[in-house]
């Protein structure tokens, strides 16, 4: 609404442009983790490894 144009006229826009350029008219990407996300992920990759840690087979 703010760019003048309903939802409707917007969906037939990206269909046209998707269908000139045979795919999505944008790049589609994923956001890249920040330092205290990869701190986070690689700690929890070595408990995993760890074979000290107490593990659980049931909840």
């Amino acid at each position: 609404s703010e760019l003048g144009m309903n939802l409707s006229t917007a969906f037939n826009i990206f269909v046209r442009q998707s269908l000139r350029e045979g795919g999505i008219p944008f790049a589609i990407k994923m956001d890249q983790p920040n330092q205290e996300t990869i701190a986070a992920m690689l700690e929890a990759e070595r408990i995993a490894r760890d074979p000290s840690v107490k593990g659980y087979t049931d909840l």
